[in-house]
């Protein structure tokens, strides 16, 4: 049996028994902060087993992509050399909320192993809670177990919970017995590689309190957990999960890359399971969103593809492959998982970064670790420079100190990081804390009343030069990207005093406005501040723009996009964004229609003050090097948009008028930026690009465009008489095959129209023959493919272009005479042009 078959059979059984099937969640936890990765297929239905979450159905099942890679399970450093350790891995499971329980949960387990899956019974053993006779009753009286092969374990080993106190429950683990060969091992305490756990089946019936105290739960739940890799080990008689069907392709897919075939040395091994799960994990974990970092989930990926990397390294391997390696595991797990089919081509392009920053990075990093290296050790500073400026985690250090027989202070670099993260923290909360000139910290609080109001009566506190501090104020102090207000200060007799051409915090709740005296002010005036409504006006529409940019962009290419950095001020907005690769106008499109979308919904932009935990427990996305107290306000646009945020904002999106997006490109590695413009703005841009049109009314555009399609003529012509003269050139490149002319080369340069004319030409000069050629266009790749006649019966030109479009990342087919293809994957073009020598001769 398969491993798709044993997924599918898992879930068919329960939908058959009234379960939901339910999709697997992104391996980026949704719901749970303190989640570094979804590790267990529970996680989406956290909520609905606090009971914080109701949903339409009361039993499900599911398939969930799992990554156990980083806090307190970590499996890292064991993959590759143990028989079942991965960072990612499939759990099957299903689940009851308040439906069944222990009695049917046990009867659907026994009955689905052992005929279902075909287990011999004999071969089967359990654990379950010591003080749980209701399990080990049931195990005897369901399903006919022995007592013998039932044993009874303490809390650690068979007692379940969610945390220090909330639900939780015994549970019963079913362990599979592999046989001698497999290694020794003896149940319960020293199952060893001979007894693999392959169930387990929690059943949540108490309610543990601060105390300790439990209470049963009025309607108890059942949640179970199955390894797919495990039970297709089991299933297709392997000690071993990395020989399942699952995961060995991927291994020789490694070893073709490595130019090492898998069996033949120890350690080249070692390095293809590494690599095998590892592109598992990466390719996963980008394509739900997560990219290299240095900090939080990309730290983590970033470890797992450098671990990756440097084990192949340490085998010899040093071009980059890893890329490929994804793309491979993308077309192997299609079937459960299409959408990794989608986003294919972003992961690559991501990895390939990775691996060439890597390749660079560590020379740089190995030169400073040498030089350190004379010392005798590594100090803690120099440990934390190689992790923090070149990207070398702290045990790839250890791995290279071990080989120069030398030690790194440990100790040291945890300070160093400690160091980093406080500095960290305090850029994004607790401003209060920072250092401000003791002049500005002696001001007194300033209440900003410009919410409610442009327009309020104050009595100045300071004057200071060119600034002017005030009890309140209507003025927005420059903060979160917003510019800071303009307008005037003018008596209560109405003449202006000074003009306000912005506003800052100074000190955290003390707002400075820097002015243009025009009459002298003293400290205890009482003046009228006034914001401009105009200039307001236009920021607060710019300002709201940005949250539904920010969610638009999200939504379009994916929840990896986060803001790096914004300015809102009257004239536009600026957003930069975490993305890897420019925008097609396709995108660009797609994102203006869905803000303008919510704009022409006038939806109601809702302002709520919260405390910070609450706020992102409820989802409101928070910004790193955003400076939030403990009460914060959460800005929300219906479902689209929920986001943490201190600025002003229109009362209805149909405020902002429209949104037309002017620019967007890099501005570094893997951040882009756009600009864009609202209301009156975007007219008056209109406005200009109708004058320039009228500029050129007067012209005849009719003879311009005849003229144009004249010279397009031309230029075909040309190109045709080219590709024509280029065929004498290639015969030579030709090969006979088995009294068959056979072409496979790129001659770049062509369209596919050319390419057609020269596969035309070669075809009808050579009589009996087959001709594939390609040609590449920045990142485009065109194929063209053509059999005569006489061939079709044994070579087909579609399946041939198939071949090859895949290997490129692209589609096509077409006649078994003639076929045509593309691609966006030119670096990989090469190699799958040359294999079409052997795919011909295997076909003749």
């Amino acid at each position: 049996m398969t491993g798709s078959q044993i997924r599918q059979k898992f879930l068919d059984y329960f939908a058959e028994r009234g379960h939901r099937v339910v999709r697997s969640s992104s391996l980026v936890p949704g719901n749970d902060p303190t989640l570094l990765f979804t590790n267990a297929g529970m996680n989406q239905f956290k909520d609905v087993f606090l009971g914080l979450e109701k949903r339409d159905y009361t039993r499900a099942a599911s398939s969930q992509k799992c990554v156990r890679a980083g806090g307190k399970h970590n499996d890292l450093d064991n993959v590759g050399y143990t028989r079942r350790h991965h960072t990612f891995f499939e759990m099957l499971g299903n689940f009851s909320f308040g439906d069944y329980f222990q009695r049917d949960a046990i009867a659907f387990a026994w009955e689905l192993m052992t005929q279902g899956y075909g287990l011999p019974k004999e071969r089967l053993y359990f654990t379950v809670f010591r003080e749980d006779d209701e399990a080990e009753r049931l195990w005897q009286e369901v399903a006919g177990v022995p007592k013998d092969r039932i044993f009874r374990l303490d809390e650690e080993d068979n007692f379940w919970q969610m945390g220090d106190t909330g639900p939780c429950g015994p549970n019963s683990e079913i362990h599979y017995d592999l046989g001698p060969d497999a290694g020794p091992g003896s149940m319960p305490r020293n199952a060893g590689e001979r007894f693999v756990e392959i169930w387990n089946l929690v059943f949540m019936q108490f309610d543990r309190d601060v105390s300790g105290k439990l209470t049963p739960l009025p309607k108890p739940s059942v949640d179970t957990g199955m390894g797919l890799e495990r039970m297709a080990a089991v299933l297709q008689g392997k000690l071993s999960n990395y020989e399942t069907d699952l995961i060995r392709p991927i291994i020789d897919r490694a070893g073709e890359l490595f130019k090492k075939p898998y069996g033949e040395d120890d350690r080249a091994d070692t390095a293809m399971r590494i690599n095998a799960d590892h592109a598992r994990s990466t390719a996963f974990l980008i394509n739900d969103g997560v990219l290299p970092s240095n900090e939080g989930r990309g730290y983590v990926l970033r470890k797992i593809m450098r671990r990756a990397l440097r084990n192949a390294r340490m085998v010899g391997v040093s071009d980059p492959y890893l890329y490929q390696l994804t793309g491979f595991v993308a077309e192997h797990m299609r079937d459960a998982y299409p959408e990794m089919m989608e986003s294919i081509q972003r992961v690559a392009r991501v990895v390939k970064d990775e691996e060439h920053r890597y390749a660079t990075t560590f020379q740089v990093a190995e030169k400073f670790f040498q030089d350190e290296a004379k010392g005798g050790a590594i100090t803690g500073a120099a440990s934390f420079k190689l992790y923090d400026t070149y990207g070398l985690a702290l045990e790839e250090q250890q791995d290279m100190a071990r080989e120069l027989g030398i030690s790194i202070d440990a100790g040291g670099f945890a300070v160093e990081m400690e160091k980093q993260r406080t500095r960290a923290r305090a850029s994004w909360k607790g401003a209060e804390k920072a250092q401000v000139n003791p002049v500005y910290q002696a001001l007194p609080k300033t209440e900003f009343v410009g919410r409610e109001t442009l327009e309020a009566l104050a009595k100045v506190t300071a004057v200071l030069h060119d600034e002017i501090a005030l009890d309140r104020t209507p003025f927005y102090a420059e903060a979160g990207g917003q510019v800071g207000d303009k307008g005037v200060l003018v008596s209560e007799s109405g003449q202006t005093l000074a003009v306000v051409e912005s506003a800052y915090s100074a000190a955290p709740g003390k707002t400075v406005h820097k002015v243009k005296l025009l009459i002298p002010v003293k400290e205890g005036d009482i003046v009228i501040a006034r914001v401009d409504p105009e200039s307001r006006n236009a920021t607060m529409r710019n300002h709201t723009g940005t949250h539904l940019l920010h969610a638009a962009l999200r939504t379009v290419l994916g929840t990896h996009v986060k803001q790096a950095g914004s300015v809102v001020e009257p004239s536009r907005l600026r957003f930069d964004f975490t993305h890897y690769t420019a925008m097609d106008q396709d995108e660009l499109a797609e994102v203006e229609r869905l803000m303008n979308e919510q704009i022409l919904a006038n939806r109601e932009v809702h302002t709520d003050v919260m405390d910070l935990d609450q706020a992102l427990q409820t989802g409101a996305m928070a910004l790193f090097g955003e400076k939030y107290g403990d009460r914060v306000r959460v800005v929300r646009i219906d479902t689209f948009s929920k986001e943490l945020c201190g600025g002003t904002h229109v009362g209805r999106t149909g405020d902002i008028g429209i949104c037309k997006i002017v620019y967007e490109g890099s501005i570094s590695a893997g951040v882009r930026r756009i600009e864009a413009i609202t209301g009156e703005g975007a007219l008056k841009r209109f406005q200009e690009a109708l004058q320039q049109q009228a500029k050129f009314a007067g012209v005849d555009l009719e003879k311009l465009a005849a003229r144009e399609r004249a010279l397009e003529h031309e230029l075909q012509q040309l190109k045709t008489k080219i590709a024509q003269s280029q065929a004498a050139d290639l015969e030579s490149q030709a090969r006979e095959i088995k009294g068959v002319k056979v072409l496979s080369t790129q001659v770049d340069g062509f369209d596919r129209a050319q390419l057609r004319t020269l596969v035309d030409s070669l075809r009808n000069k050579w009589k009996t023959a087959v001709v594939v050629l390609a040609s590449t266009e920045d990142s485009n790749v065109s194929i063209v493919s053509g059999v005569t006649k006489d061939l079709t019966s044994k070579v087909h030109a579609g399946k041939i272009v198939g071949v090859i479009a895949q290997a490129v990342g692209g589609k096509g087919g077409g006649r078994p005479d003639m076929a045509e293809a593309g691609g966006k994957d030119p670096a990989a073009l090469p190699k799958a042009l040359d294999q079409v020598y052997s795919d011909v001769e295997g076909m003749l």
